[in-house]
């Protein structure tokens, strides 16, 4: 096994650097990071913390879609979790709760990561994961997108106002996130690092 530096050049993420020999192999490297992708964020949308009078939990599930738009990139990123919410859709209980299907309170928030997932692959793409700064920012934008999206849906499928649904589903989870993305800022950046030793 070769020690030798990784050669880095703009416009990779972190997935690129895993090496294919061939167009055969990195297409079986892509699917695999795809369908990991997806296994990642179901495994982590079970990490759950009820969060009182609130229909949305906190959970792992965010940050393991920020995590793998920001690795894999805006495609990949994009096809793991449109894996994740198909595959939830149809059933298999990977949704925060063990919960599945289309529709609930929350799957907004699915949806929010759908879009946050490629956003923040795509700002990957352009250095957005290799240095903290960069990383907080593209965190702040993908985490931002998420509620955009899981926010009024939430309003619109259950009696909440839009006030009460922003009480519900975003407050209360500003902490979390800013937890997660200091986590981030310290795990993209030094895998960084590390590829380039």
């Amino acid at each position: 096994m070769s020690t030798a530096p990784i050669s880095v050049r703009p416009g990779e993420v972190l997935a690129d650097l895993l090496p294919a020999s061939s167009v055969a192999r990195a297409r079986v490297r892509d699917a695999v990071l795809v369908v990991g992708g997806a296994a990642l964020t179901g495994i982590a949308a079970q990490l759950v913390v009820p969060v009182p009078g609130s229909p949305v939990a906190v959970t792992g599930q965010t940050f393991a879609a920020l995590l793998v738009g920001t690795s894999l990139g805006a495609g990949r990123g994009f096809l793991a979790l449109a894996l994740y919410a198909l595959v939830g859709m149809a059933g298999m209980p990977w949704f925060a709760n063990g919960t599945s299907g289309a529709g609930g309170a929350t799957f907004g928030y699915v949806l929010g990561m759908l879009l946050a997932a490629t956003v923040v692959g795509a700002l990957a793409r352009r250095g957005g994961d290799r240095s903290v700064l960069r990383t907080a920012g593209t965190m702040v934008i993908g985490s931002a997108i998420i509620y955009a999206v899981g926010v009024p849906y939430l309003a619109a499928s259950t009696p909440l106002s839009l006030t009460g649904a922003v009480a519900a589903g975003l407050t209360p989870f500003l902490i979390g996130d800013a937890l997660k993305a200091a986590l981030a800022m310290g795990a993209l950046p030094t895998a960084w690092r590390l590829a380039k030793r």
